[in-house]
């Protein structure tokens, strides 16, 4: 309109007449006051009258205001009342932020709120010298006038620099984080969308992902933190590389049915397993998911998608779905809640876990797992989708054993009991047990267990025909009880040569045997000669020892520095499982020696052949010595072959060692 800068009158004019069209007092009242220039009356005393009402004031400065009034004008604090702009336009963005503040307040994912030093500037009109001229001014005299200097004023319009603080909101550019993978290129468009320019072979997704597929037939459930411990961004993290992950590894043929929990106090399975059968579907089912921010119940989400999980039906009701089924936890805070039973009962169930999180997660997640080789750790977000192939294979290894979990095996664990290790470490040996039995496959076929623990006695707690399954093993070491005493690892390894490696005990010839000695270091004097028997039976010793030995007395007991293994705490026992697992496999592998253990019972002498060996016998008769000879028997035909002479095969003999194994009972 023009005119004069009168916002005290506009004030007193607002007092006055009130919010036109304004509802009653429960409705809060918001003033915004734009200016670009100084009021031309006081604006002190109706600013103060119009807050005393409880009305919001926002000023805004547009081009040059007069910061001084705006202060004076806007509610406190100012940094929050008081804004500038440079034009209008900017002016309407700006309030629309600042109104919409409870909406506004989080800071898009990898952008930033950084404060750095600012002027701000007000153009004002003032006085300036020009200079003195002559000038003619009235004299006392009639007619008459008197020539003086007088001083030569002229106004100017200068900038006044105030000093303050500003915030601005940086995000990176959409190419900083380099998130085409696998050497591919990243060609920024625009402000926050890019391209890949993938490699040849690489293109399983727009980052240029590895093209693989998840060609194993398993039933997946990804367990998602929801909880306010991971925070928005951290969630909306999770669900992007479920997608990437979808769009990577599975096709429309996959055979991989998969389902989605979340969890925060509460547990939700939100997308049920086998729901959705393309991948469209269930990529628009991930992007429904919303953030709930409530506690970390990590124990409790186990549980519950162990019970309710898996549950549904499949298609043809006379198919039972046998499928390994497997949990992928992602998480990136701390549980609030206990997470070893819950785990513990995850896998009393046949389900096979994996946890994902960042670096920090490492101890929790190894607890959760009970293996550090079920864990896959990143190291920054970025990291975090580097890991996908990485989750593919672990996740087919369940459905498709490789390496050692396929390899035929006879494995004792021997376990120090004695006052030496105490009640405490013990706990921690006998959890490495129970973990450690996680990495095989245990059945009559593939691998079989036996666990002895010793004092100053042996104790067999199960034999190696004892369980025949994962989840029997896993309870009987549960229930192993705490010895005490004096400790004798040579007793202990005597005890094994003489009654668990046998095939009365259901030892299995042509399978490779280890026996792992897991030791406080003590009652190792006594333990050279009787591990040199079970070497030279076939059978290799690897030894585990905590805290402080003698490293000659134990090369003795192992053998060779290749299987001993020396840590120095308790703690630090769960980062070595990798390593002795491996060192088993490796084992587990090599050539077999038919006739080491000796697989002929009473004194009979195990003779080799191609591909087989048989048993020669004195006083007694049968595949391996196993019948006594009686006076008086009728003499068997000649054109049968004598029963002490029969040719087996490795899988003949395990066959038959079964079956006598069973009668025996």
């Amino acid at each position: 309109r023009g005119g004069s800068t009168e916002t005290g009158r506009a004030l007193k004019y607002i007092l006055h007449k009130g919010f036109p069209g304004g509802r009653n007092s429960s409705v809060p009242e918001v003033l915004i006051i734009i200016s670009d220039g100084k009021s031309q009356g006081s604006t002190a005393v109706p600013a103060m009258q119009v807050k005393e009402r409880h009305i919001t004031v926002f000023a805004v400065g547009i081009k040059f205001p007069r910061w001084e009034e705006l202060h004076v004008l806007a509610s406190e604090p100012p940094e929050q009342h008081l804004l500038f702009a440079g034009d209008a336009e900017d002016a309407a963005n700006g309030l629309y932020s600042t109104l919409s503040d409870p909406v506004c307040t989080a800071t898009a994912p990898g952008c930033k709120v950084e404060s750095h030093p600012c002027e701000r500037r007000t153009l004002e009109t003032v006085k300036e010298l020009a200079g003195s001229y002559v000038c003619w001014k009235g004299s006392k005299q009639p007619n008459a006038v008197q020539a003086s200097l007088c001083p030569f004023i002229r106004w100017k319009r200068v900038l006044i620099k105030h000093p303050s603080r500003c915030f601005r909101t940086i995000c990176p550019d959409p190419c900083d984080s380099q998130p085409c993978q696998n050497g591919g290129t990243c060609v920024p468009e625009g402000l926050d969308r890019y391209h890949c320019l993938c490699l040849l072979g690489y293109g399983g997704d727009i980052h240029c992902a590895a093209k693989l597929s998840l060609e194993c037939s398993v039933d997946l459930l990804f367990l998602v933190d929801s909880s306010a411990g991971v925070t928005l961004e951290g969630f909306l993290r999770f669900k992007a590389f479920l997608k990437r992950f979808l769009q990577a590894m599975v096709g429309q043929e996959s055979p991989m049915s998969m389902g989605v929990a979340q969890y925060d106090d509460d547990v939700q399975i939100a997308i049920e397993l086998g729901q959705h059968k393309d991948t469209f579907r269930l990529m628009k089912s991930i992007d429904a998911l919303n953030f709930s921010g409530g506690r970390t119940l990590t124990g409790r989400a186990l549980q519950y998608v162990a019970q309710h999980g898996f549950r549904s039906t499949p298609v043809f009701a006379d198919v039972q779905d046998d499928l390994p089924r497997v949990v992928v936890l992602l998480t990136d805070s701390k549980s609030q809640d206990s997470v070893a039973e819950a785990a513990r009962y995850v896998k009393d169930q046949n389900l096979f876990l994996i946890g994902i999180g960042s670096s920090f997660m490492r101890a929790e997640l190894a607890m959760v797992t009970g293996n550090p080789q079920q864990t896959i750790v990143y190291s920054d977000p970025q990291d975090l989708f580097n890991r996908m192939p990485e989750l593919q294979r672990k996740i087919c290894s369940v459905g498709n054993p490789e390496g050692c979990q396929a390899q035929s095996l006879d494995l004792a664990f021997v376990v120090d009991a004695s006052s030496g290790a105490g009640l405490e470490n013990f706990q921690r040996l006998r959890h490495f047990v129970r973990s450690s039995c996680l990495h095989f496959i245990i059945n009559r076929d593939v691998t079989q267990i036996a666990l002895v623990i010793y004092g100053s006695k042996a104790h067999t707690v199960f034999a190696l025909d004892t369980h025949t399954s994962n989840s029997a093993v896993l309870q009987a070491v549960d229930q192993v009880p705490f010895l005490g005493g004096s400790a004798s690892a040579g007793s202990a390894l005597l005890h094994v040569y003489s009654d668990v490696m046998t095939v009365q005990k259901g030892a299995r010839p042509g399978v490779n045997k280890v026996v792992v000695l897991l030791t406080s270091g003590g009652g190792m004097q006594d333990a050279a000669v009787p591990a040199q028997q079970l070497r030279h039976n076939g059978i290799l010793v690897f030894v585990v020892v905590i805290g402080d030995t003698e490293r000659d007395t134990l090369l003795r007991v192992a053998g060779s520095p290749n299987y001993l293994v020396h840590i120095s705490s308790y703690e630090d026992l769960q980062y070595y499982q990798g390593l002795i697992i491996e060192r088993i496999c490796e084992e587990a592998r090599s050539p077999v020696n038919l006739c080491k253990p000796n697989p002929c019972m009473n004194q009979g002498v195990c003779i080799l052949g191609p591909g087989s060996y048989r048993c020669e016998c004195h006083g007694w008769e049968g595949p391996h010595c196993e019948t006594r000879v009686l006076r008086g028997d009728s003499p068997r035909s000649p054109a049968l072959p004598p029963r002490s002479h029969v040719q087996w095969s490795p899988r003949g003999l395990q066959h038959f060692s079964r079956a006598l194994q069973h009668s025996k009972r």
